[in-house]
């Protein structure tokens, strides 16, 4: 009896693998593993001084005009690398106009905003610094700030020794890119990807055959599972206009052509499960209700319940482990160090 007990185990773990491994290679069509190592990027050599230095740039609220707002105001790294809510707050408490994407992983992306105006990580740090409604500055006062205390012209030195004038505001965005290209989150899902079988729940490897099957790896594959290409929200059946707000027209304001009103950047899912809310109004709070509105919207299809539970599992297994980071020291300001603008906005 122990014999065919026995037997009848092995056998169901043999099917079990034997379907893990059918379902791995129908997965790996789609989908990659996160790398094992830092990303390489554009133009922008990546080494331990620029890490250093960025990560202070990242946590530094001096460069914001308010001297209250940091990189890490909108990108938490301890709640899923956003802020968790509808749309940012910024310069005297203004509301942004969109939802504040996960920083975690996102040196994946092919472009970074909602609207891919930004076509990498550099880029995209001086925007909010010098938009009005987030950081609110100027270069030329961000140069001041940091020329204003010797501890930053020397890692500036350390990190971009070749260049004759190393504090710049070019050299600031790099150095974030560079910090931000470690932010990788290795997740179950690329344990899967890489062999393990028991590293997804059975519920979790369900719900990424669904999400295969349904045709959700249209917009959501590779490495990111998403983060690439443009597609128009609501191309079978437009969201109401609290989830698709009609004044936001998404890549259009970038490109002006009429083909790209309401287009946006696939959206990455990596720890989308720790990033709520949803969408780039950030309306949706809940992710169950996110995945039925994107089936609705995107496949025209009514996902039930249980099929939206099982890709919810799915997406669970997306959630990563975040490199651990302590919370640097930052250089001390000087008599020269220019002074916060503080001003409310009503």
């Amino acid at each position: 009896m122990k014999h065919l007990i026995s037997t009848l185990f092995i056998s169901a773990c043999m099917v079990s693998a034997a379907g893990a491994s059918e379902l791995r290679d129908t997965a790996l069509e789609y989908f990659k593993p996160l790398p094992s190592t830092i990303p390489s990027v554009k133009d922008n050599p990546i080494t331990p001084e620029k890490i250093v230095l960025g990560k202070a740039l990242f946590f530094d609220p001096r460069l914001s005009a308010s001297g209250v707002f940091s990189c890490y105001s909108c990108h938490n790294l301890a709640t899923g690398g956003d802020d968790n809510l509808e749309t940012s707050i910024g310069h005297g408490w203004q509301k942004g106009p969109r939802n504040s994407p996960t920083v975690l992983n996102a040196v994946l992306n092919e472009a970074q905003f909602w609207d891919g105006r930004a076509e990498d990580l550099k880029a995209q740090a001086k925007g909010p610094i010098q938009a009005g409604v987030e950081m609110a500055n100027t270069p030329e006062t961000v140069v001041a700030t940091l020329m204003s205390m010797p501890q930053y012209t020397e890692w500036f030195s350390a990190a971009f020794a070749e260049d004759a004038k190393p504090v710049s505001f070019d050299n600031m965005a790099k150095a974030i890119e560079a910090f931000e290209a470690t932010l990788i989150t290795p997740s179950p899902f690329d344990a899967f990807l890489n062999g393990d079988d028991d590293a997804m729940t059975p519920e979790a490897e369900k719900g990424l055959a669904l999400f295969v099957d349904k045709g959700c790896v249209a917009c959501h594959s590779g490495v990111n599972l998403g983060g690439q290409g443009y597609y128009p929200f609501g191309l079978i059946e437009k969201p109401g206009a609290e989830i698709l707000p009609p004044d936001d027209k998404g890549r259009f304001a970038v490109t002006e052509t009429v083909d790209d009103e309401y287009v946006f950047r696939a959206s990455p899912l990596r720890n989308v499960a720790v990033t709520a809310p949803y969408f780039h109004s950030g309306k949706v709070w809940d992710l169950k209700v996110a995945v039925q509105v994107m089936a609705e919207s995107q496949l025209g299809e009514a996902l039930s319940d249980e099929e939206a539970d099982l890709i919810v599992a799915f997406m669970d297994s997306l959630t990563g482990s975040v490199p651990e980071v302590t919370v640097p020291v930052l250089p001390a300001e000087t008599r020269t160090t220019p002074r916060p603008t503080a001003e409310i906005l009503r």
